[in-house]
């Protein structure tokens, strides 16, 4: 009976140690959220050259910067001008949860 008791304590403990994991994980997502998106700064586009460098286009308040990024450097690679930029609106496609993402494949398999 000491052993089922046993037992049972540690699922309950575990079950609480994975629940204070997930809120912790989703308040501080949120928190690094708001704090990237309040400011002047903003990763436009990003493209992989290698594995460890890559092309970014940066906003920087009302300019718009090309640098080159690497494992331990920042290379400035000029200014550009957001006429000479092709933004692409945000896709409603791409900004799915999961949950929605989830059904959408379920649907696809039905048919």
């Amino acid at each position: 009976m000491d052993s089922y008791l046993q037992l049972i304590s540690m699922l309950v403990i575990f079950v609480i140690v994975l629940a204070v994991t997930y809120f912790f994980t989703k308040w501080m997502a949120g928190y690094q959220k708001e704090k990237t998106a309040s400011g002047n700064i903003e990763v436009i586009e990003t493209a992989r050259i290698s594995t460890t460098k890559y092309i970014q286009i940066v906003r920087i308040g009302g300019k718009y910067v090309a640098i080159g990024v690497g494992k331990d450097e920042i290379t400035n690679l000029g200014e550009l001008s957001k006429e000479d930029l092709i933004i692409k609106e945000d896709d409603p496609e791409n900004n799915m949860s999961f949950k929605e993402i989830l059904e959408k494949i379920k649907g696809d398999k039905k048919k």
